[in-house]
């Protein structure tokens, strides 16, 4: 058993050698390799920072929706008598669309009208006998209201036979009806839908920090799915706040659409104008290295690589364009950015 352990120790023994052997070894290797010289300068691509003028803008995505739109229902129950539209034409406002079967309240209209002018002729005889004083003030009044009463009963069965025809609201294209001659009607009954596509109204949200450079009448370009065809749209209202849960800012505008070449609920990628910057700080994408704190840039000072802290706007598909951290005259290096460490001896071939 003396041999087992002492044979374990020795094998214990000879590893930590070798490991103290190794570590020694490598350092050493490290020092030697420190006194050979400086390191071999990395070739970058750079460029000189110039001042650029800048037309700012944003891309968004928004939805298209129809200027107005309602859900065509009747206020009154009964059967329909006729339809006077036809699915998916033009309609005016004001036109007669539906007629709901009014003979009933026509006839309940009369009954009141007779009721009414019996009240009215009560009223006439009372007020000539109040003034001989052959009854007294109360019985007049009592008469008064009788009249005043069957007068509004009438108005009220009036109301009631208008809304038996149902007219447009506004001008646009009607629907597919789901009703038909002799169905009845109620007020949760959907007759058909009715849409100005006339004119459209698009709805989007820009981040807080551009809230603002938006103003009214700003004209904006926009596409749809499935066409190269470039829209315009004018902004004509935004919200009065910023919306706190996004942090955005709620815009509307609106677009002509004469020849209904656009359909309501589609998405538009839009290209929202800023304000335009004259001096503006210009730098390609693959020049910005994303780090946990933000972003940074390398440039070359002394013929190193220095890190530079940089704030970022607008973003387009090949730049971004700079805040803070770099100035006009600034070697910027553009090629090789994410091997690159601070500081580390570079050589820069400029791009013309």
């Amino acid at each position: 058993m003396k041999v087992k352990y002492i044979a374990y120790a020795l094998l214990v023994v000879g590893l930590c050698s070798l490991i103290a052997y190794r570590i020694d070894h490598n350092k050493s290797q490290d020092e030697s390799g420190k006194d050979k010289g400086p390191k071999k300068p990395i070739k970058v691509s750079g460029m000189i920072v110039q001042p650029q003028r800048f037309d700012n803008q944003l891309s968004l995505t928004g939805a298209l929706e129809a200027n107005e739109q309602v859900e065509i229902r009747s206020e009154v129950s009964g059967v329909v008598q006729s339809i006077h539209f036809q699915e998916g034409s033009q309609v005016q406002k004001g036109q007669l669309l539906v007629k709901i079967n009014d003979s009933e309240l026509r006839a309940q209209l009369r009954q009141a009208k007779t009721k009414e002018s019996l009240a009215a002729e009560n009223e006439r005889r009372a007020r000539l006998l109040l003034a001989k004083e052959a009854i007294s003030q109360e019985e007049y009044d009592i008469s008064l209201a009788d009249y005043k009463s069957a007068q509004a009963q009438s108005q009220l069965i009036s109301a009631q036979l208008d809304k038996t025809s149902i007219r447009a609201p506004f001008s646009g294209k009607i629907g597919l009806r789901s009703i038909s001659p002799g169905s009845y009607l109620t007020p949760s009954t959907l007759i058909a839908k009715l849409v100005n596509t006339g004119q459209l109204k698009i709805t989007f949200s820009i981040p807080e920090k551009y809230a603002g450079q938006i103003k009214n009448n700003t004209v904006l370009n926009f596409k749809v799915a499935n066409s190269e065809q470039v829209f315009k749209a004018k902004i004509y209202a935004l919200e009065p706040g910023i919306e706190a849960a996004t942090r955005t800012l709620q815009v509307r505008a609106c677009t002509e659409n004469a020849n209904n070449q656009l359909i309501p609920g589609t998405f538009a990628n839009i290209d929202l104008p800023l304000d335009e910057i004259k001096d503006a700080v210009v730098v390609p994408s693959e020049a910005i290295v994303p780090v946990q704190n933000g972003k940074k840039v390398y440039v070359v000072k002394g013929g190193k690589a220095t890190e530079s802290m940089v704030t970022t706007a607008t973003r387009t598909d090949a730049s971004i364009l700079i805040l803070t951290g770099l100035n006009p005259g600034d070697t910027l290096i553009t090629s090789g950015v994410m091997t690159l460490k601070n500081e580390a001896p570079v050589q820069v071939k400029l791009k013309s």
